[in-house]
């Protein structure tokens, strides 16, 4: 599972924030590696670097399933990394309903 970081320009996306990244999405999203083929995860701050705001971080997520067609969540959170948590706790949910389904067929 290749697990990519964009971040815009008011969030530095160095090498300490992609290690976060990965270790989070690993923690709530290892269980699909064999069915994940990337995980794209873009964070940014919403009201820029300059102004302050209650939810103003936001991670949006976007997994490939191998055969299946991209699925994408976004999380707005106070700091950014509830943002990347609640976002990858979403992409959990839906990842389990998605493939919960196919399962069942």
């Amino acid at each position: 599972m290749q697990v990519l970081l964009n971040s815009d320009n008011n969030i530095r996306g160095d090498l300490r924030l992609t290690e976060i990244v990965e270790a989070e999405v690993e923690r709530v999203l290892g269980r699909f590696a064999d069915r994940v083929t990337r995980v794209e995860v873009h964070v940014n701050d919403v009201n820029s670097s300059e102004k302050k705001g209650v939810d103003d971080k936001r991670c949006q997520i976007e997994v490939r399933v191998r055969g299946l067609q991209p699925m994408s969540v976004s999380h707005h959170a106070g700091s950014l990394m509830e943002a990347i948590t609640g976002a990858a706790e979403k992409m959990e949910k839906s990842l389990d309903r998605q493939l919960g389904r196919l399962d069942d067929d």
